[in-house]
């Protein structure tokens, strides 16, 4: 089965990495942005969990409000094959 490159896949593929997650939240005053450290547990279509090892707590945060996530290695990427049409299209050069 392949995977696709949703952002919950991704995520899952980097399950127990530590990372910096990056979210807003438009027409909160009090907390219009927030940044959460933490390493992945699981995600979901809507959802992400993260834990932070230093306090032990844990977040389930809406996917609708992340902006972006840094990890300070590499990123884990679900590969997808390509169809040969597909690959042949992306050799040619015009």
């Amino acid at each position: 089965m392949i995977e696709e490159s949703f952002i919950e896949n991704i995520l899952r593929f980097n399950k127990g990495k530590i990372g910096t997650f990056y979210f807003t939240y438009q027409g909160n005053s009090r907390w219009n942005s927030m940044v959460y450290q933490g390493r992945v547990e699981t995600a979901g279509r809507d959802h992400i969990i993260i834990s932070d090892p230093a306090s032990g707590k844990r977040y389930l945060l809406m996917m609708a409000n992340l902006d972006w996530v840094e990890f300070g290695e590499q990123i884990n990427y679900p590969h997808t094959e390509i169809s040969p049409a597909m690959q042949a299209s992306l050799e040619t050069s015009s």
